[in-house]
C-alpha cells in the first residue's frame, strides 16, 4: 500500500512529531510511506515555547518533505497537488488543533479531487484545552473531507461525534513511545541527575494550566507530613511559573521540589523516568496523554486524575491510582498510599501485561484493517486546482 503521512515530524519536536516518526517506521516495514511535514509549523509570535525544533536526537530523524507553511495557502495548494500526483492509497492527517484545519481542509480537498486516495484523520485531540471561538467550525470544515477517523480515547470519541455525528471511525489506543531507549537502574539514573533522595515522584511534560501542576504543589504539604519524598518537575513552561514558585515558598518545601524548566532532549528522557518511583499526572482536563505511555515504556506506575482517557490506560489500584481532578487532598492520599502500602513492585508487575495492549504492531494492523474493510471513492473528474 502507498501511504502519505501529513503532520509534524522531525526536526519538529514534541509528542506528535515523535508519534509520526514511530508510525512511519512501523508502516514502512510493509508499505511505501512518504511523510509530508511543515516548512513552518507555527509563526514565532504564536509559539509559547523556546524552540519548535529538536536541538538533539538525530536518532529521531526520518525522511520528510517539508512543504506546508501553516499560514501560506499557496503551499497548501502545492502540497495537495503533489500528493494527488503521487496517487497514494491512503493519506493520514495528524490532527490536534483547529489552527491547522484550514491547511488540512485545502490539502485534503485537492487530494480527494485528484486521486482515489482514502483520507484518514488520526485524532490526537479535537477540542483544544484552551478553547477559542471558531474551533468547532474550523474542525468541521476539515473533517468533511475525511473518509474515516481514528480516535484514541473515549473523550476524543465523544468530541468527534459532537462535531460529526455520522463519522465513521475506529478506536485504537495510543501506542507506547519506543524512542527513548532502555531504562537504566534507578540508582544510576539518580546519580547521573545528581539526585540523592530515596523517594522521588515525577511530573513530566509541558507546563500548562490544564495539566494541574498547581494541584500537585498544593498536595505537597500533606504528602510531606507522612512521606519524606522529592518532587521532580520536568518540562518547558508554556506559562508564567511565578505562582508555582510562590506556592513552594509558602509551603516551605523548596528543598523538596526540583524544577527543571526546559524541554528535555529525547536521549535524556529515560534518565528522569528511570530515576522516579512513579509518575504523577494531576491533569484538570485531558484527551489522552503520551506521558502515561512513556511511563509504561519504563514500567513506571502512574497516579492520574480521572479526566479524559487517563483512567482508560491506568488501571486504578493495579497499575497506579486514579483520583478526582482538582483535589489536592485526594492526590496526596494516593501518593501516601503508594509509599506506605509499598505498591511499587506490585504495580510494576501489573504493567507488563498491560503494556502488550499498546504495541505499535496492533496499531498498524488496525489502520490496515480500516483500509481493507472499505473501498475508497473514485477520483473526481474535476481537475485539481
Amino acid at each position: 500500500m502507498k501511504i502519505t503521512l501529513i503532520g509534524p515530524a522531525y526536526p519538529f519536536r514534541g509528542g506528535i512529531a515523535h508519534f509520526t516518526g514511530l508510525l512511519y517506521r512501523y508502516l514502512s516495514r510493509n508499505h511505501s510511506v512518504e511523510v509530508v511535514t511543515f516548512s513552518r509549523q507555527y509563526p514565532s509570535i504564536l509559539f509559547p515555547g523556546q524552540t519548535q525544533r529538536e536541538t538533539d536526537g538525530e536518532g529521531l530523524a526520518i525522511p520528510t518533505k517539508r512543504m506546508i507553511d501553516s499560514i501560506n495557502p499557496l503551499t497548501w495548494v502545492r502540497t495537495g497537488r503533489h500528493i494527488a500526483r503521487e496517487s497514494p492509497d491512503l493519506v493520514i492527517f495528524m490532527y490536534w488543533l483547529p489552527f491547522f484545519a484550514p491547511a488540512y481542509a485545502s490539502i485534503a480537498s485537492r487530494v480527494k479531487r485528484g486521486s482515489g486516495a482514502r483520507v484518514l484523520f488520526l485524532c490526537h485531540n479535537i477540542i483544544p484545552h484552551e478553547k477559542r471561538i471558531g474551533d468547532r467550525l474550523l474542525t468541521r470544515r476539515a473533517f468533511r473531507h475525511a473518509d474515516t477517523f481514528i480516535v484514541q480515547s473515549r473523550e476524543v470519541e465523544r468530541d468527534l461525534l459532537s462535531i460529526l455525528p455520522s463519522a465513521r471511525y475506529r478506536m485504537l489506543p495510543h501506542p507506547i513511545y519506543e524512542i527513548f531507549g532502555n531504562a537504566v537502574p534507578k540508582d544510576e539514573a539518580r546519580a547521573r541527575l545528581r539526585l540523592d533522595h530515596s523517594k522521588i515522584i515525577l511530573f513530566f511534560g509541558f507546563i500548562r494550566p490544564y495539566k494541574g501542576l498547581e494541584t500537585l504543589l498544593r498536595a505537597m504539604p500533606d504528602i510531606r507530613k507522612r512521606i519524606d519524598l522529592h518532587c521532580l518537575v520536568v518540562g518547558e513552561s508554556y506559562e508564567d511559573i511565578t505562582s508555582y514558585r510562590q506556592l513552594i515558598r509558602e509551603g516551605n518545601y523548596e528543598s523538596a521540589v526540583t524544577l527543571v524548566q526546559q524541554y528535555v532532549p529525547a536521549e535524556d528522557v529515560r534518565l528522569y523516568f528511570s530515576a522516579a518511583d512513579c509518575v504523577v499526572l494531576p491533569y484538570r482536563s485531558a484527551t489522552q496523554s503520551g506521558i502515561v505511555q512513556i511511563a509504561y515504556q519504563f514500567s513506571k506506575p502512574a497516579i492520574v486524575t480521572d479526566v479524559g482517557g487517563l483512567s482508560e490506560i491506568v488501571l486504578d489500584n493495579q497499575t497506579g491510582f486514579v483520583v478526582p481532578p482538582d483535589n489536592p487532598s485526594a492526590l496526596a492520599s494516593a501518593v501516601i498510599r503508594f509509599y506506605e502500602e509499598h505498591r511499587e513492585e506490585e504495580f510494576v508487575r501489573n504493567i507488563g501485561p498491560e503494556r502488550e495492549k499498546y504495541r505499535w504492531d496492533h496499531f498498524v494492523r488496525g489502520i490496515e484493517e480500516i483500509v481493507l474493510s472499505s473501498t475508497p471513492p473514485p477520483p473526481s473528474s474535476e481537475a485539481v486546482s
